[in-house]
Parts: C-alpha cells; structure tokens; sequence
C-alpha cells in the first residue's frame, strides 16, 4: 500500500508541477455550423505530425507551434471532418473551425491493419472496431480496460475469476472465443509485452499466458482498434485471433480529472445475506502541455484505485471438525500443550473425558483405549456441529471467499512527441503500474490433514498477496526519408508476479512454522526492435509498399521461495530429500502436506531451470496495398520469422475490398499465421494445490523437456500454425444514417498448445521408469502431473454483426444506437495428437481430457450481443446497454437430467463422462444518467447489472451411479453403487468458477465526477 501512494504522490508532483506550461500559437472555438454552439471533445490535430489537442467542453481548443503554415484536422464524432490551412505569424493566431453533422460512423479512419496511412473504417478489406474509450469513460459504469471491452465488443470476453491463484488477480481476455495468447496486444501501434503469469488453474484460458490489459490505465486511453482477423503476416506471432490496438491520448493544454466510486448494492452481497460489497474508488488525472514551438507535447495520466474484495458462497455444509478436534479444544481450554497432545495417550483420554456432548459409547471406547489406534477409532467421528455450538462460532465462520479479490493499484503513464523539423520527429511513451492484490483459496479445516490446529484451533483461510508490477518504454524517430516514410524504435516492456502467502502454514513444521512466507514470483520481459519503411506509388489508383525488419528478445525467470515456503519436513524437522525418511503425520496417521498452504512457494530446482530462459527471433515483412481502380483494393503481406527455439516459418495474408455501390463494399481475405509457444509454456514448472471436486491434489507442472514427460510419451512442442478466411461486407445507408457490417470467418489452428491434464504418481512396487516415475513425484512433492503440450487441432467459425444508427434531432438532440454481436462455435478436429506410449498406456484421455475439452470450446459464450443506447439532451445524456450472455457449459459433470446416472460415451476405448450442467443466457443492463454542470464539469450516476442478474445456481450434492468400464459390445458400464458429486463444495460455490460468461458480483452502482480545467 505504501508502494502505491508514493506512485500517487509522485504522479501528483509531476502533474501540479506541468501547469505552469501555456499553450500559445493557435487557438480558437471548433463551432456546429447550424447551431454556432462549441463542440467538446472535437479532437484538433496537425496533419503530419503527432501533435494534437480536444477541445474543452466550450469547444475551446489550443495548439502551441512555431511560425509557419500548418493543416489543421479537426474531426468529432456525428460530424464530417475538416481541414484547413492555417499561417501562424510570431505573435499566434486565432482561427475558429466549423463542422457539419453527418453520421460520422460512416467515414471513421482506422490505422490497425493498414500501412498506408489510414483507411476508412467501412472500406478496409477486414473488419476493425473502433471504440471511443475517452467518450465511454464518461459515460458507461465500467472503468478498467477489460471490462470496458467486454461490455462493447461481443467479440472479446474477459471477466474475474476467482479462487484461482494467481489468475484471480489478472483477467485472462480473449477474442473469438480462442485462447488470451491467441491475440496480439498494441500500444500506440507497438507490440506490447505479455504478463510473467501463466493460468494452470480451472478456468478459462487454462494453459495460457495474456496480455494484462489492467495494467494500461483507461484514462491514458484515447481510442482502440480491434482487428478481428488473422494479421500474424503483418505484424507477427500471436495475432492469429486479431489485433487489440490501444491509441493513447495525445491533447494538450487541460487537466482532465476523473473521481469515481461504486459498490455492489446486491441480493447476493456478503455471501448472500445482501447488503454492500465490492467498493472501488478511483482517481483519474490525465495532462498535456506542449513542447517547444514545433509542436511537441508531452501527455501524463495517473490513476490510482482501491477495490474491496466481494463474496458470494453460502453457509458451510461440510464437515469441519472431528472427535480428535473436540480433545484439542478442551486441552487448550485447561492449558495443555497442543503440540504434544496427538502421541499422548493419558492426555486425550483425560481431556476427552471433558467433552460435555460425548454420547455414553465415544465415552466407553475412549476410556478403554490403551493405544493411539484405540482413539484413532474412537475420535473418527463428526461433531461439527456439536463443537460449533460449543465453541460459540457458526458455520458461516468457515465460509470460502468466493468473488473478487480485494485489490489496489497505482499506474503512471506518458505519451510523448517531438518533432526536429516538418520532417522528422522523435517519440516515446510508456508507463509503470504497481498492484497489489490479496484473494484467498479453500478454507482450511481443522479435521483435515493439512491443518496444524496448536497453530488454527478453527482452521484458517489462507490468502495469496500478490504484488504485481509491470513497466513499458518506447521510443522511436520517425518521419520522411526522400520518398519514403520511416519508423525506427525500440519497446521493452517486463511484467513481475510476486507471492506472498499469509494466514497459513507448512503443516509438516508443526508447531514451529510460520504464518507468511515469501513464495517467490516470476518475471518476463521482452525488448523487440522494428525499422519500418513505406512509400506510396502513382500506379494505377496508388500503391503504397511498406517493408521492414524486427527482432525481438525474450527473457523468462521464476524467483525461488524461501525454502519453508516449499519444503517438505520430516517428524524430525528434516528437509525431507528421500521417500524413505519418516514424514509427518496427523493424529489419524494422514501424511500432512508441505509447503505454504494454498500455494507452495517455487523451488530453486524451478528457478534454475529459468536461468537461461531467453529466446531471440528476427523477421522479415513486406506487405503491399493496390487500389487497382477506384472501387477494387487488394492487399498482401509475406512475413518470414526465425525462432532461435523453434526455427523458421513463412506466412501470408490476401486480403481484398470491392465497391459495389458507393455505399455497399463486400470483402474477403486469407491469410496463414503461427504463435510460438510462450517461454512459461516452455520452462514454467511447479507443485501446487489444486481441487477436484473439494478434494485437494498436489500435482506438479514439469517442463514439456523434463524426464517425466519423456518416460510419459509426451511430445515435444513446437509452434502453432493456423490458416484463416473471411467474408463479409459493409452498407451505408446515409438516409437512415445507418452502418452496416456484417463478416463471416472460418479459422484453422494445428497444434494447438495446451495444459494437459492430471497423470497420476505410479502407485505400488516400481521397477525402471516407473520407478524413476515415482521419485521424480516425489522429488517435487507431487501426486499427479501435467505438461504443456501440442495436442489438438481446433477450427473456429462465426459470423459478427454490428449495426450502428447516428441521428441529430436538432435543438441540442442527439441519439446513437449501436447492435454488435457474435456468433461463434469451436471444435478439436483430426482427433487426439497423442504419442504410441500414451496410446499403449491408455493415457490419452488423461492427455487431453473431456474437461479440457470444453475449456476449449464451450467454458465463454458462444453467442453475445450488446443494444447500446445514448441520448443527449442538452446538457443530459442518456446511456443504456443491454447485453446478451448466451449459454456456457460447464467442464466438470453431474447429473443434470436426473436419471441417477452420469451419462458417459466411449473415447478411445474408455468410458468418458459427458453430462455437463449448462448455464443459461442472460440478458445484463446498464444504465447511466451524465448531467453536464457546466463546461468543467459533468456528473455520471448510474448502474451495471441493473437489474442484480446472477448466473444458473450452482449443483449441490447429486448422488449418481458414475460409469466402471465399456462392455465387450461398446456399451457403458456403471458401478452397483451410487457416489456423491457436489459442483458447489459444500455450498461455497453457489455459481460455478469454471465459466466466464459476465461474472457473480450482482448489481453494481457508481457515481462519476469529471472534471476539466
């Protein structure tokens, strides 16, 4: 927290310390030709260079520059650009512009997907969304970057997940329904560094590293461009799902404030007994000045936010304490030493004679006992509610926290410009973002294993503190070079990922553990180069060529714990390093666990094999834009790449436009593209908890290298590759003042890089690999594995739709109206890409399993629609959304239909359950209410999830007859007797974790303050 307000302080320092700085040379009022009334928010540039400003909401505008002739651009949104020629003597100049209303969203100019200096967004031969994130972040309740997209863009999906490590602090975000690596992340136009973190827990994304896109501030945001096509011909690895192109602010000469504070005013809040929850403040600052009298500027936004965590599980059903609990308790009570307690046999037997509830047998059987195996049997036995009745607590005492994690974070970033003459210019930007995060896992309770209760009497919920920081620098020269354009930069970017464990234990340390621990983090950073060259050419209607070079270097490391954090002790207080030495137990005779409870820290054997975790790769592009007449464009791309790992790949794209009317375009593109796997994917290795079911498995990630997965048959990676087509087409009807986009698209991945899932420790006696098998577990404190690995073949098809209405009713009225939707489906074809020793083992579905399945196709909805309605009045504007959510499916089964079996079909030999729950559509609606106070001020009030909708309740425990085998005939076989299977762990999941459809947090309501000086 401390780290944060010194950003804060500092931010301020910076800001206070710009004011001083005034604009001189040109200034004026952009006016609405038929009213004279100013425009706010007109954005007002020089052609050429990347100085620019917006106007005040008076539509004042100011621009400091040298003496000379400059064009200025002026364009707003609902009226038709204009440009000018303005002279600029020694003492300035005054020079008011005039636009005319039009529907704008016809003739809005995209720079993602083209190298010719900008496209018209309805005429580009792919389909680009622009979203007007300075506008949306004074109107819509959402105020971080995901979010945002996520409620505009049907076809992005990003929510919070919770009670998943790390995962819980960073939003894994995907486009078209493929996975958070699939889609490349743009800053102005540069490619931006991925997160540390990889998802190896159970939600969507599993297997994946992304992009943090939190940790760019919205309030640094101008615009976003999002590409949603294959484009890893143009701009490389990773781009096989599209591009996210984030534009930052560039205006000059005002302070623009943002206050903001919202809570969940929710049935569901505070675990369902209603109330508030969740609150977030934040504070926005956002200052331009300009530099020199060339028309450089230098743009500063400081954000800083505090979120408070929510919770939505119910009362605690599950067992909580046993016979052996109730001893403890009154030992402690007469001022026993717990830590001797379980090998004292007079003792329990004294004490448990003290427990009041002990019905006349528990009595008899421990009164007779001369042995620990005779209390052993004695004390096995549930009294959970008998002791919280005793112990003056409730069951709502051992509740998970299921929700967001409680979070806080301060972000400083920069964009900046400098031109030497009207030819060259010099450039950079970036930022530096601290966040601290705390969430926490499964409670701990005091009758299982890994509970010390001489430490937790009651059990503990342990919690991961996460400290998460991430920095950016780029910087570049750009400009004119004869008859050629150039872009020489450098962008380095690093993302940290920090553990610390609190309120939790090793319980093999018994008593002398501690209650904290440092677990170690990981730390990615990448530094890539592009030299970029274009020049337009008189042929035909114009060409315009554009070729260069980048290379880019990659580092990956993991930070050791400290060694508490990850060691497993003997009963002697030994560093356990042989299967032979005696391990801990619990009173029952249970093997305790080591490590931090929740999550155990990296070991040095992890952090060693990251020591020389670098990759370098170059590559070569050239890429060509025709207009052969005045309606037929066509466009090419050849990219050559060379992974210093992974070896050298070509690629392409084909992309083209025909103008059927002046209004009507229909257009088409193919293209092949590749991602490396991630450098985490390659050397991420650890042992963590993870729970199936409430039932907590220690399973170590090993390398896709290491010796287990050899001796397991599993491949060696290697790259994706994926082929992709799309059609569609985009119809202006100015009478209506209607856009029309619609866009079919069809894409191919092969070799899909995935997280397996769990290959069990070789039980019994072992002899050769199996043995090597059993110490390789042991040695990593594991009872299952997985690894990364190649294993399917996926292809995704959909269609996106976007219908966008502009109208001015005039006196001040304006609406907008804008459908977006997508509807996407996603299957693994070719089968399973398994190795002869998983296919003799009969591990194939271990490899790639019905669970996994589903996190691939089905865990986001597959259908997702948005209605956006703003009304403005005046000073009054109107916003409202409605959004679609269509089903999800859950990965883990049950008995939905109710027949008392678990429906199953046969895979590769093996009866595979497949009766999943499926998650109904929602509909989720915002509304906001802006009142402008006067030209500095305006004031937003307003809600998402109005009307406090929540996902499909979650399954309890459903008793169900699970399948044993497949008959001689094929057909499937179940078990004589029913077993138990509870999705909610003992009512703590009330909705599932494993689906990101809109999130669980219920209804939230805010108020926003904007302020401009």
């Amino acid at each position: 927290m401390n780290k944060t307000y010194r950003l804060l302080t500092f931010i301020a320092i910076v800001l206070l310390g710009s004011f001083g700085v005034n604009a001189q040379g040109i200034k004026g009022t952009v006016k609405d030709s038929e009213t004279g009334a100013g425009i706010p928010g007109a954005s007002v540039t020089i052609e050429g260079r990347s100085a620019g400003t917006a106007t005040d909401g008076s539509g004042v505008y100011s621009l400091r520059v040298s003496a000379g002739t400059y064009k200025l651009k002026v364009s707003s949104v609902g009226y038709t650009a204009n440009t000018i020629s303005v002279t600029v003597g020694s003492e300035g100049i005054t020079q008011d512009i005039v636009l005319t209303q039009s529907n704008a969203s016809l003739n809005e100019v995209i720079v993602t997907g083209t190298r010719s200096g900008g496209r018209v967004k309805t005429e580009s031969p792919v389909p680009v969304d622009i979203i007007n994130v300075k506008e949306l972040t004074t109107q819509v309740p959402q105020n971080n970057l995901t979010q945002i997209l996520n409620s505009v863009a049907p076809s992005f999906t990003s929510n919070s997940t919770t009670v998943a490590d790390g995962t819980d602090h960073i939003d894994p975000a995907q486009l078209r329904g493929l996975g958070p690596d699939q889609v490349l992340v743009l800053l102005n136009g540069k490619r931006r560094h991925t997160s540390s973190l990889v998802n190896v827990n159970g939600s969507p994304g599993r297997g994946s590293v992304g992009t943090d896109l939190n940790a760019i501030p919205s309030f640094a945001i101008d615009k976003i461009e999002v590409l949603r096509d294959g484009a890893a011909a143009q701009y490389g690895s990773d781009a096989i799902a599209g591009i996210v192109n984030v534009g930052m602010k560039k205006a000059t000469g005002k302070l623009e404030l943002a206050l903001y504070s919202g809570a969940n005013f929710s049935s569901g809040a505070n675990n369902h007994k209603g109330g508030v929850d969740g609150a977030k403040h934040q504070i926005d600052a956002n200052y331009g000045f300009n530099v020199g009298k060339k028309g450089g500027f230098i743009n500063i936004t400081a954000s800083g936010t505090i979120r408070d965590a929510t919770s939505r599980a119910k009362t605690a059903t599950d067992q909580i304490f046993n016979g052996y609990n109730a001893v403890e308790y009154q030992a402690m009570k007469g001022g026993y030493d717990l830590n001797k307690l379980f090998t004292d046999v007079n003792a329990i037997k004294q004490f448990g004679a003290a427990v009041p509830y002990f019905d006349n047998a528990t009595k008899s059987a421990i009164g007779a006992a001369t042995t620990i195996a005779d209390l052993q049997k004695a004390l096995n036995i549930n009294v959970s509610d008998q002791e919280i009745a005793l112990r003056g607590i409730s069951r709502d005492d051992f509740n998970m926290k299921v929700g967001q994690s409680t979070l806080q974070s301060g972000q400083l970033f920069v964009n900046s410009a400098f031109p030497i003459n009207k030819d060259h210019e010099i450039y950079a930007f970036g930022g530096y973002g601290s966040r601290q995060g705390d969430a926490s896992g499964f409670y701990r309770r005091p009758f299982q294993n890994r509970t010390y209760t001489p430490l937790f009497i009651n059990g503990f919920l342990p919690t991961i503190q996460s400290n998460i920081t991430d920095g950016s620098f780029a910087a570049g020269i750009r400009g004119v070079l004869g008859k050629y354009n150039y872009d020489f930069s450098n962008t380095f970017g690093t993302n940290s990922f920090d553990y610390t464990i609190k309120n939790t234990t090793n319980a093999t340390m018994l008593g002398k553990s501690p209650t904290s621990f440092n677990a170690g983090g990981l730390q990615f950073s990448q530094n890539t180069i592009n030299v970029d060259f274009s020049r337009k050419f008189d042929f035909l209607q114009g060409l315009n060529i554009a070729f260069g070079a980048e290379g880019r270097f990659e580092s990956y490391r993991i930070k050791a714990g400290e060694q508490n954090s990850w060691a497993n002790y003997d009963a002697s207080g030994n560093l356990i390093t042989a299967a032979t030495q005696i391990t801990s137990k619990d009173f029952f005779g249970n093997t305790r666990p080591g490590g931090a409870q929740v999550f155990a820290g990296f070991k040095p054997i992890s952090a060693a094999a990251t020591s020389n975790a670098n990759r370098q790769s170059m590559a070569l592009y050239i890429d060509g834009e025709l207009d052969v007449t005045n309606r037929f464009l066509a466009e090419a791309a050849i990219r050559f790449e060379n992974y210093a790992d992974f070896g050298s790949v070509s690629i392409f794209k084909l992309a083209s436009r025909y103008k059927l009317t002046d209004n009507i375009n229909i257009r088409a593109a193919a293209s092949t593209g590749f991602r490396a796997p991630s450098l985490a994917q390659i050397y991420y290795n650890s042992t963590s908890t993870l729970f199936n079911n409430g039932v907590p498995n220690e399973v170590g990630t090993f390398t896709n290298t290491s010796q287990a997965a050899n001796l397991l048959g599993i491949p060696k990676l290697k790259q994706e590759e994926s082929q992709s087509i799309s059609a569609g087409f985009t119809a202006k009807i100015p009478t209506a003042n209607l856009t029309i986009t619609a866009d079919a698209y069809l894409i191919r991945i092969n070799d899909r890089v995935v997280l397996t899932d769990n290959f069990s420790r070789p039980s019994g006696v072992q002899t050769g690999s199996g043995l090597v098998l059993q110490q390789i577990f042991d040695q990593a404190y594991a009872t299952a594995a997985n690894f990364f690995t190649n294993a399917i073949n996926t292809e995704s098809r959909g269609l996106d739709l976007v219908i966008t209405h502009r109208v001015n009713l005039g006196s001040g009225v304006k609406l907008r109206n804008d459908l977006a939707g997508t509807l996407s489906k996603t299957i693994d074809v070719g089968g399973i890409k398994a190795s002869e020793i998983l296919v003799q083992n009969g591990q194939i579905n271990n490899y790639f399993s019905e669970a996994s399945r589903v996190y691939v196709e089905e865990a986001i909805p597959r259908v997702k629609f948005n209605l956006s309605n703003n009304l403005t009045v005046g000073k009054f504007d109107f916003f409202m959304r409605n959004g679609y959510f269509g089903e999800v499916t859950d990965p883990n089964v049950v008995d939905v239909n109710g027949d008392g079996k678990i429906s199953a079909i046969v895979v590769n030999g093996k009866a595979v359950e497949n009766e999943h729950p499926i998650w109904g559509a929602k509909i989720i609606t915002d509304l906001s209410f802006g009142y402008a106070i006067n030209n500095a001020t305006k004031l937003v009030v307003g809600a998402n999830n109005l009307f406090d909708i929540y996902p499909d309740m979650n399954y309890g425990p459903v008793s169900a007859k699970r399948p044993s085998g497949v008959g001689s005939d094929g057909s499937i076989l179940y078990a004589n007797a029913a077993s138990t299977i509870d999705l909610s762990n003992s009512n703590q999941f009330t909705y599932s974790r494993n689906t990101s459809q809109f999130g669980q947090n219920g209804r939230f309501l805010f108020a926003r303050l904007n302020l401009t000086f």
